[in-house]
């Protein structure tokens, strides 16, 4: 019989199957390397001139670097402008100011993420924080969203070469402030992060977790809306992405190589969302959720599209799970 379980953070709903034992998997795709890619070195004319970069050399739009970050060339939303609030009769409307970006992973024409080295993978890491800090210099920014969309499925362009997606944003997304509300009631009830107590239990429970490194927890959520779902959270507590140091940097990068490589090699290559769930800005309002230091806890969510979103979710919020996450979490361990 299937199961309705309640994401205690966001206080969401998601049926799990918990009598399939059948591996759900997707065919598997055949990338032909692409010797036009505008994202390989060399190439560098073909984009946006660069926001930021790593570089060995300090000729910027040339070859040289290591990370790169460069303009979305069609953004959705635009770095000039005011950012004015109108009401438009009964509905709220905010000017379509923020940021859009790419940050291009490698100079090297790599499609899998799990391919880079540990090193640059941490290159990556530190370029999410470089550009998060100046991006919540602006007050017009309230959230700043990196995500990573891994083939088409999962929403990712045509192009193959492995990148990052950061959108800056006007509002808090919907998610993020279920997240938020969530860690703020809990704290407010019982005085300690949500989060930390999820990953203490999850330890001592096991049966969902998947590996553990010496700064990293990494679980199948109780309430997974996807098969093979992970969150990848701190063990210490930690409210900002902003606060990583070095040292969690390279452990992290460690981490996401490791389960990025066991998912292509337990569900041949899926389909995927990596995402990482940050503190809103605090800038624009400092007395903005007074808790959020003691309360939110960042985190990685690692979310395979394994089956499509139908009317069923879209009509009543609920996912259904057609793999238990504890059975996904015992496939993945029996992987590493």
């Amino acid at each position: 019989m299937s199961e309705v379980r309640r994401d205690i953070v966001t206080d969401t709903w998601v049926i799990v199957d918990t009598d399939n034992d059948k591996l759900p998997k997707l065919p598997g795709v055949d990338f032909k390397p692409s010797r036009g890619c505008p994202f390989c070195a060399g190439n560098e004319a073909q984009t946006p001139p660069e926001l930021y970069a790593i570089r060995n050399q300090d000729s910027a739009d040339g070859p040289g670097w290591k990370v790169r970050v460069i303009p979305n060339i069609k953004p959705i939303l635009q770095e000039d402008g005011e950012l004015k609030k109108t009401g438009v009769g009964v509905y709220d409307m905010v000017s379509g100011v923020g940021a859009n970006e790419v940050i291009i992973e490698t100079p090297e024409h790599i499609i899998n993420f799990f391919e880079l080295s540990e090193e640059q993978i941490g290159f990556v890491l530190k370029v999410y924080q470089q550009r998060i800090i100046a991006l919540q210099k602006d007050s017009r920014i309230r959230y700043v969203l990196i995500f990573k969309n891994h083939r088409p499925q999962a929403g990712a362009s045509t192009i193959e070469h492995t990148h990052s997606d950061l959108i800056g944003l006007p509002a808090i997304p919907i998610r993020i402030k279920q997240k938020l509300n969530g860690a703020r009631e809990y704290y407010g009830f019982k005085e300690r992060c949500i989060f930390c107590d999820i990953i203490k239990q999850e330890l001592e429970m096991a049966d969902r977790l998947v590996f553990q490194s010496e700064n990293f927890v990494v679980i199948t959520p109780y309430a997974s809306r996807f098969p093979f779902e992970m969150l990848i959270i701190p063990r210490e507590h930690s409210y900002s992405y902003k606060l990583t140091d070095e040292f969690q940097f390279k452990d992290l990068a460690g981490v996401l190589k490791k389960v990025c490589k066991i998912l292509n090699d337990v569900v041949d290559d899926p389909p995927y969302n990596l995402i990482l769930n940050d503190c809103p800005n605090l800038l624009p309002r400092q007395d903005y959720w007074k808790t959020i230091k003691a309360d939110f806890h960042w985190h990685i969510e690692l979310t395979p599209r394994l089956y499509r979103t139908t009317g069923f979710e879209l009509g009543t919020g609920f996912y259904i799970n057609r793999y238990a996450p504890e059975r996904a979490a015992a496939v993945l361990r029996k992987n590493l």
